[in-house]
């Protein structure tokens, strides 16, 4: 027999449209605790969404039977326009084409040649570290992830204000887009007011930037063992190279989804520590004891177990990519729930990490849980995704906040100056007053 999956009416949405707004996540968890883990709102007189805390639903969209899915009009049209059709972005046979031919540039091996440029970059940027004074960590974190993307991606060969001036794009770009989402009943008002050609136009002088940058690259003729490098040497099965367009769409992709995602953790993983010392004095004293025995930087990162242990059950509690969504191409059913062609699935990440039913304790931080690493928990934890799109940096991802976390505990103490953990959540989870105290360890 076919189950009922359960309804929000539009007027209990309209009714809550500010709240929302402004933050969605307290709406959603007050329908999930009455609902059950599936409700279906409806935000239009034609327009359903699927709201999901079923883990194995999840990963039977993610994985199981992925090739029946496809990410909604938010990735492949809205976030098109800024960051173009790449990775992230594009689908079918075109996306198949780009994994097969970027992975090897994110497999482990090739991103050692990285690690020292990576750590190097984050120990200039905690130099910025006043320990005088009460800091909101986030605008430096973020910087730090930006400039840990450019070095990655270009060694040397961007100049500062060209950098400068793409992470405003970016980040313009991303307010611009969390505005459409959230109040799509102003589309007419974004393009008659002009507002939207301005962040096209905002684009466009991204991509000349990169096209400039890539260009003085080739003509060069000199090799920096950096992504751009991997990037310009990747080949087609045919032995054919990326074109410029495509390149520039991967490269704006990378900044997009490789440096904010990754100021968020940090964020909240430094604002854990913070609350919980316990765990700084664990992975401070890890450090000491990799410094003396492991042989090099990879070495030492991927024998860090505490720190990872720390960053992972903070991706828990606080997952970046907080929301996951798909279109099913095909009717489909699922555990008795029928769903036709086209219905949009959203996948509540934060609330599948915080699920009662699924994790012991769920609202507390018990880095702890992960003490086998994260592989008991891979039908219900997805910081990164699942299935064949799952996310292609997460190796580069971890070493850098990992080398971020041990590089700062080695030199600070951390205090908290804040209350509670604050979230704003956008397209990504952003943390909001992440205020703290540095005190420079003896």
């Amino acid at each position: 027999m076919e189950k009922k999956i359960p309804e929000v009416s539009l007027l209990k949405f309209l009714k809550h449209s500010l709240e929302i707004l402004k933050n969605p996540l307290p709406f959603h968890k007050k329908n999930f605790t009455e609902k059950g883990d599936i409700f279906k709102l409806n935000v239009g007189f034609n327009t359903k969404i699927f709201f999901c805390r079923d883990a194995a639903l999840a990963q039977y969209v993610l994985q199981k039977n992925q090739k029946n899915y496809i990410k909604s009009s938010i990735q492949t049209v809205d976030l098109v326009k800024y960051v173009g059709e790449g990775l992230l972005t594009s689908e079918g046979e075109k996306w198949k084409k780009q994994r097969k031919m970027l992975q090897p540039a994110f497999h482990k091996r090739q991103l050692q040649n990285l690690l020292g440029n990576m750590q190097d970059t984050i120990a200039s940027e905690f130099k910025k570290i006043n320990p005088q004074q009460t800091t909101d960590v986030f605008p430096l974190l973020n910087d730090l992830a930006f400039q840990t993307v450019v070095k990655s991606l270009f060694t040397k060969a961007a100049r500062e204000e060209d950098m400068e001036r793409l992470q405003f794009i970016t980040e313009a770009n991303q307010q611009m887009l969390v505005r459409e989402l959230r109040q799509p009943y102003l589309a007419w008002w974004f393009k008659s007011s002009k507002i939207l050609d301005k962040h096209l136009k905002l684009t466009e002088e991204a991509r000349e930037i990169l096209k400039q940058i890539v260009n003085d690259r080739k003509a060069s003729k000199k090799r920096y063992d950096d992504l751009l490098d991997m990037l310009l040497e990747t080949r087609y099965d045919d032995d054919t190279s990326m074109s410029d367009e495509q390149l520039i769409d991967e490269i704006l992709i990378i900044f997009t989804a490789g440096h904010e995602t990754t100021a968020n953790a940090l964020t909240f993983t430094f604002q854990l520590l913070a609350k919980h010392p316990e765990w700084q004095d664990k992975i401070q004293q890890e450090f000491t004891n990799l410094e003396s025995n492991a042989k090099d930087l990879m070495a030492r990162v991927s024998s860090s177990k505490i720190c990872q242990q720390v960053l992972e059950e903070s991706m828990r509690l606080y997952p970046p990519a907080y929301f996951i969504d798909r279109l099913n191409v095909e009717a489909d059913s699922f555990n008795g729930m029928a769903f036709e062609p086209g219905c949009n699935l959203l996948f509540s990440i934060y609330e599948i990490h915080r699920h009662p039913e699924l994790w012991e304790e769920p609202e507390a931080f018990k880095p702890e849980r992960f003490n086998d690493s994260a592989r008991p928990f891979s039908a219900q934890y997805f910081p990164f995704g699942a299935g064949p799109r799952k996310c292609i940096g997460n190796n580069f991802a971890m070493f850098e906040m990992i080398i971020a976390v041990t590089e700062l505990l080695k030199n600070y103490k951390i205090y908290p100056e804040f209350e509670t953990i604050a979230i704003n959540p956008l397209i990504t989870l952003k943390p909001k007053n992440a205020l703290l105290k540095f005190e420079k360890r003896s």
